[in-house]
Formats: structure tokens, C-alpha cells, sequence
């Protein structure tokens, strides 16, 4: 795997992590049931996200950039 590649699935990879942190922070702020799933359940964060755009939608961008650079890195 060449520098730029790694570092670019690196950066990826970082940026799904902070998305993850601020959809815990942003369930949890709605409802504590919400904030345990997402702990839980990561996948089930993106579900709600995918629900409340009005609040989680700079978290799913931030996973959505996440995605692209881990794909950019591929």
C-alpha cells in the first residue's frame, strides 16, 4: 500500500470515528434509549441520523466524507 493510500484510509477512518462521537453526543442529547442504541449499535446510529436530518445531519456528513476518502484510499 503506497503512503498517500494509507493515508487517506487513515484519514477515512478518522473521520467515521468523530461521526460516530457526535451521533452518540446528539442521540444522547434526544433520549437516553436513542444514546444506548447508538453505544450499542452503531449501525442503528446512522439509521437515526437518516431520521433527524435537522440535527444529526453534520455527523452524517462527516460519515459520508469518511466514506469517500476510505474509497479515494482504496
Amino acid at each position: 500500500m503506497e503512503a498517500s493510500s494509507s493515508f487517506l484510509t487513515t484519514l477515512g477512518a478518522a473521520s467515521l470515528l468523530v461521526s460516530w462521537i457526535l451521533l452518540l453526543i446528539t442521540a444522547w442529547r434526544e433520549e437516553y434509549a436513542w444514546g444506548m442504541f447508538a453505544l450499542l449499535l452503531p449501525p442503528v446510529a446512522y439509521g437515526y441520523a437518516l431520521f433527524r436530518l435537522d440535527k444529526a445531519g453534520s455527523a452524517l456528513g462527516c460519515a459520508l466524507l469518511g466514506w469517500i476518502l476510505i474509497w479515494l484510499g482504496w
